[in-house]
């Protein structure tokens, strides 16, 4: 990480991603490639400094950190780089776990020298996208929501993802910029799920999608709480964790979870199957989910912590936040993204024509 800069969970790139552009990021060897340097591969900042500098200090291990913004990115990185040239830990989504291990991309873990690992919570272990932790391990996890600035927006008027419609958010609507993500809106509206391969509901979804665009100011996965703090729009979907840092810094906005289900997510670590330094990665897993070091990660991003024994370490005023950690009736309604395999190429169709508006 560079600077101290605020986080977020930066997501969406179109999949169709410039080949030149990845292989020129590629990570640069050290001179001497030994056991102590670790190449990490993470969401745009998604971590603080000095969490990587104590690490550094306890193992002497150097941690080369590189940095993506979109699922699509990191996974067409990852194809390219050899052996001679690659990450050592990696931090997928849930619906790119089980898309990369199919693919060979991603080497079996074994959880027993994770200290740690009996800490998270059963909810979030064991899932279906990587059953048994075969090939990840939970970071942060998250919700999408609807957000507004109660400046320009009255209480109640937001409860629903149809009330996004509405003609008086005309280009004053903010969108992320993350295809899964704002296709789940438009799915949840219509009463599909978010994770459909039914070609018809994702169709109905980008037609609802293209009514919707009259409203949209803007897509923004760099950061989605400057929109707010600038002024320039009034509500939008928006991530939890950038809702936490605005109030954080003093900007006022709301956080409404809505009446059809959040979109939920997790970010995971997972070694790839070309990994250099496999030993430093399992040491640096279990550091981050250590209950001191994930309670600091979770209060600096505003995300939510898969560690119990973290949670149960934090400030009341944290612990008992809504936008940071939902209500079980929340959760309930809300879906976890999972792969949607071959369909993914109807979104991209589809994503592309709305971006393009043909």
């Amino acid at each position: 990480m560079q600077g101290t800069r605020f986080p977020l969970r930066a997501a969406g790139l179109m999949a169709a991603v410039s080949l030149a552009s990845v292989a020129s990021s590629a990570p640069v060897l050290a001179a001497d490639d030994s056991d102590k340097v670790l190449y990490v591969y993470n969401w745009t900042e998604y971590m603080p400094d000095e969490v990587i500098e104590r690490f550094e200090e306890q193992t002497g291990i150097d941690v080369v950190y590189s940095t993506f913004d979109s699922n699509e990115a990191m996974y067409a990185k990852l194809k390219l780089l050899d052996s001679d040239n690659s990450y050592d830990l990696v931090f997928p989504s849930t619906y790119y776990i089980d898309k990369m291990a199919r693919e060979g991309l991603l080497q079996k873990l074994d959880v027993s020298k994770l200290d740690h690992f009996e800490d998270l919570d059963p909810n979030l272990v064991d899932r279906d996208f990587d059953k048994g932790n075969q090939y990840s391990v939970p970071y942060m996890w998250g919700s999408a929501g609807i957000g507004y600035n109660p400046d320009y927006v009255e209480e109640g008027a937001l409860t629903s993802w149809n009330d996004l419609w509405n003609d008086k958010y005309r280009d004053k609507l903010l969108l992320s910029n993350d295809m899964r993500e704002v296709f789940h809106v438009a799915l949840a509206s219509l009463g599909f799920s978010g994770n459909t391969t039914d070609p018809d509901e994702i169709k109905a979804a980008y037609e609802k999608l293209t009514q919707l665009m009259p409203n949209v100011r803007a897509f923004n996965s760099d950061a989605a709480r400057v929109p707010f703090m600038q002024g320039e729009v009034d509500a939008g979907l928006i991530w939890n964790g950038e809702v936490y840092q605005a109030n954080q810094g003093g900007v006022p906005v709301e956080y409404v979870y809505p009446k059809e289900g959040i979109i939920l997510w997790m970010d995971t670590m997972a070694i790839p199957s070309n990994a250099r330094h496999v030993d430093a990665a399992y040491q640096f897993i279990d550091y981050l989910i250590s209950p001191e070091v994930s309670k600091e990660i979770s209060e600096y991003v505003g995300y939510t912590t898969p560690s119990l024994a973290a949670k149960n370490m934090m400030d009341p005023e944290v612990r008992d936040n809504p936008v940071v950690f939902p209500t079980q009736q929340d959760l309930a309604r809300g879906e976890f993204q999972t792969d949607v395999g071959d369909a993914l190429s109807i979104y991209q169709k589809y994503w592309e024509q709305l971006k393009t508006g043909h």
